[in-house]
This record gives structure tokens, C-alpha cells and sequence, in this order.
């Protein structure tokens, strides 16, 4: 059997695939990247600067920004995305740089050299004042305003100048001093995110990752998981693990065809310099300071006696504009399954990475579906890309909630935000197709055991 189904949310792009054999009856899980996640409070620490733009002299606001942790934590940040908006009370997640413009950005270590010889890393701001030369000293908003100019011009390729003579020395003293740094590992994942098997052995191993001296392992409740247990590679219960710790899912051979999930948490510091992104279309942030902090992460289970017995996982792909989608089969049947009208097919026992393209700004909201009862969804947004003068988009400086822009008002948003961008129209284009199509859910039907409809 091969099914295909695609749900459309308010004009997202939305995709759906459902292939193997039989399937059972399981709750719907939720993709987790893992690491921290937090929701922005707005500037904080801040100077001035102006953006020279083809279009005139524009005032912002430049410094740092403050997110609170779930589970507890505060975390400092600059943003990276000067031209779009900050949208208010945003929820942000850590991410690796290839999910956002740091990607694609050969000055990234550079920016992690700037977060590491500035303000607040150093908060001795006479040392840092001395080493830039500047004379009479720093404040802490000239050392938060000349930190985010430094940034900005080499996250934005951005013109742009602190007001206050201070902030300016320091800006220029580090982008020229900035030197090339790798990018800092994440403070907790787990790897891979999904794994699948058959019941009465062993599925994994899913690898912790993290900084943190140990994370406790929560295991599947509910009794759709009774008697699955999270086990070392020896077969014993963990209850807690530490970084390089390999878990595994033993699922008892009488049980009937399933997911599950486990879950991982510990209290750490997230390292400076890794990325945080919204799936709301909220300015990319990277990180300049974090409290002991709240992460976690979630790692998925998939079991069947026979057939295609998928793990699906996915991930933003800045390099190749898109979505990468993994599929691992560790089943006794090919898993197939057809995505944006292209047939793809796992042979037992394999592993495949499919793209899925998508414009710039566009929302996607997909669940993938499969044997067993696997049900993943994943949404967000792509947002790959700064808006430079060049794309022919100004910035606005909107003056809500932000106390210190200029411009115009909006509700939701905190600093800059674009014009409008060129993939609008396209957007637009695609949601009225679909109503046109059929309101608001198109189906894809399979070939073999559902009718054709053309």
C-alpha cells in the first residue's frame, strides 16, 4: 500500500506520506531538535546605530537582547537578521548554524570570535576599553551597541555605524581583530533523533550529546509503551546518562506494533555562539552569554514485526534552501513513499536524505506518516537568507515594544523588519491554488490500494 496526503493550514506548505504495511494505533510526536528553547523579552542592553541605505540613513536600536528558558534559565543574545523583525514574546530553539544564515556565512567564526572578546563574555569593560583603544571608557550600552555593529556587518554585509564616537572605536577594533573560530557544539542532542526495529530486540543506539556533566532519561509513559524500558548497550534500566552515553529501546518481543519516545534533560551553560531561530519568522538571535540553563531533547522508537518499519527525522538545510527529510528503514519490506510527486524508496535496512525545496519565508506545517501508527510532524519557516540594499528591501524601524527605534508601530515586533520580500507573491499564489484545488486539504492517492484522482 502507498498513500500520499497533504494538508493545507492557512496557506502553508504542507505534505504527507503514509506507506508500509498495516499500521496500529499510536499518538502523534513532535520533532525536537533538542538543546534550549526560550522565549524573547526584548532589548535590554542597548546603544544606537544607523544603516546607510541606498534609500537614506536609518536610526535602530543595537544591543543585546534577554530570552528566558523553559524549565529555567536567561540567556543574552545579539541578533544576526537586522532587516526582519523580532517578533514579540517569540519562541526561539537552539539550532545548529547550517539551519540559519550562519550556514552559508564564510565570516560565522568570525562572529563567534566577536561574542567571545566582547561584551558580556568580558564584562570588564576598562580592560575591553583599553584593548580598543578607546579613550574615557565604556558603558555597558556603548559595549552592547559597538558589539551588535561589529556583528551586523559581518552577519548582514550591513553599512552601519554605532552613534556614540565609543561604541564606534569598539566596533571597528572588532571586526578587524575578529579572527575565524569553528562553530561550538550543541549543548544537548541526541543521535539519531528517531530509530526503529523489531520488538524483543534492541533498538539504537541514540548517542547523547552535551556539555553538561550528566542529563536524566525520562522513559516512555502511558500504556501504549507498557514494558518498554530505556537500557545501555549492557541491557540495564538508565536513568541517567552522560555525553558520549548510548541508549537504547527494548521493547518487549510480545509487543504489538508501535512508537514511543524518551527523553533527555540536564542544567547547563549553552555555549556562546550557537544559533537560536524562530518558527515565526523572528530575527535569527546567536548567543553572547547564558545562565545554568534548562535543555532537553527527544529521541523516538519505531516497532513492527514485519514490514517497512520506518525513522523519520528532519532538519532545515540552509546549503540547499530547503528541508532535509532522513528515512531509515530498519524493516523486511522496501518503505516507499512519494513526496512533491517523486517516488523515493528505502530497501530494507537502508538509509536515505531527501530535500525538500522550498523559497525563502516560506512556512511549511507536513506530517509524515507511516506503519506501525508513526505519525511526525514537523513546521517552521525558512528563513536562510539577511536582507541586504541589494535585494532592493528597506529596513523599517518600527517603535513597539522596543524603547529606543524609530519609525512606524506595530504589535508585534521589536526591532527592524524588511519590506516586503519577493517570495510574497509567490506564497499568496500557492494558498489561493489550493482553495482552488479543493479548500483546505489536498490528498495525493497511491496507485495500488486507493482509486486514482486526477
Amino acid at each position: 500500500m502507498r498513500l500520499a496526503a497533504a494538508t493545507l493550514v492557512s496557506g502553508l506548505v504542507a505534505v504527507g506520506v503514509l506507506s508500509g504495511a498495516g499500521t496500529a494505533t499510536a499518538g502523534e510526536t513532535t520533532q525536537s531538535q533538542g538543546g534550549a528553547t526560550a522565549t524573547i523579552g526584548g532589548l535590554k542592553t542597548y546603544g544606537t546605530a544607523v544603516i546607510h541605505e541606498k534609500t537614506g540613513d536609518q536610526q535602530v536600536s543595537a544591543g543585546l537582547f534577554e530570552m528566558s528558558v523553559d524549565g529555567g534559565g536567561t540567556l543574552q543574545t545579539y541578533c544576526v537578521d537586522i532587516h526582519n523583525p523580532t517578533q514579540r514574546d517569540a519562541k526561539y530553539h537552539e539550532t545548529a548554524w547550517s539551519g540559519t544564515s550562519l550556514g552559508a556565512n564564510k565570516n560565522a567564526g568570525r562572529i563567534r570570535w566577536i561574542l567571545q572578546n566582547s561584551y558580556p563574555q568580558v564584562n570588564d569593560l576598562a580592560t575591553l576599553a583599553a584593548k580598543a583603544g578607546v579613550q574615557g571608557g565604556l558603558t555597558e550600552q556603548d559595549a552592547a551597541a559597538g558589539t551588535q555593529v561589529a556583528i551586523w556587518r559581518y552577519s548582514d554585509h550591513a553599512d552601519v555605524d554605532a552613534v556614540e564616537p565609543q561604541a564606534e572605536k569598539l566596533a571597528d577594533y572588532l571586526q578587524k581583530s575578529a579572527v575565524d573560530l569553528a562553530e561550538p557544539a550543541a549543548s544537548l542532542t541526541l543521535d539519531p533523533p528517531a530509530v526503529s526495529g523489531h520488538p524483543g530486540k534492541l533498538l539504537g543506539p541514540v548517542t547523547v550529546h552535551t556539555n553538561a556533566a550528566g542529563v536524566t532519561v525520562t522513559p516512555p509513559m502511558g500504556a501504549a509503551t507498557s514494558g518498554v524500558r530505556i537500557v545501555g548497550k549492557d541491557g540495564k534500566p538508565l536513568t541517567s546518562a552522560a555525553d558520549g552515553s548510548q541508549l537504547f529501546f527494548d521493547v518487549p518481543e510480545h509487543a504489538a506494533d508501535g512508537s514511543a519516545e524518551l527523553t533527555v534533560q540536564a542544567s547547563t551553560t549553552v555555549p556562546v555562539g550557537r544559533a537560536f531561530a524562530s518558527d515565526t519568522r523572528s530575527q535569527t538571535q546567536v548567543l553572547a552569554g547564558s545562565s545554568e540553563s534548562t535543555v532537553s531533547a527527544t529521541a523516538g522508537a519505531t516497532w513492527a514485526k514485519k514490514g517497512a518499519i520506518p525513522a523519520l527525522s528532519a532538519t532545515r538545510n540552509c546549503a540547499k534552501e530547503g528541508v532535509d527529510i532522513t528515512a531509515a528503514n530498519q524493516g523486511d519490506e522496501a518503505f516507499t513513499f512519494e513526496l512533491m510527486g517523486i517516488e523515493h524508496s528505502i530497501p530494507a535496512g537502508g538509509s536515505r536524505t531527501v530535500t525538500i525545496p522550498l523559497q525563502e519565508d516560506q512556512p511549511y506545517d507536513f506530517t509524515i506518516t507511516g506503519p506501525a501508527g508513526l505519525k511526525e510532524r514537523f513546521t517552521g519557516i525558512l528563513d536562510c537568507r539577511t536582507q541586504t540594499s541589494e535585494t532592493g528591501n528597506t529596513t523599517q524601524i518600527l517603535s513597539e515594544p522596543s524603547p529606543a527605534t524609530v519609525g512606524g508601530t506595530a504589535d508585534d515586533t521589536n526591532l527592524a523588519a524588511t519590506g516586503g520580500s519577493s517570495t510574497t507573491p509567490l506564497i499568496a499564489g500557492i494558498a489561493i491554488a489550493f482553495v482552488l484545488i479543493g479548500g483546505a486539504a489536498l490528498v495525493l492517492v497511491g496507485k495500488k490500494d486507493a482509486p486514482t484522482q486526477d
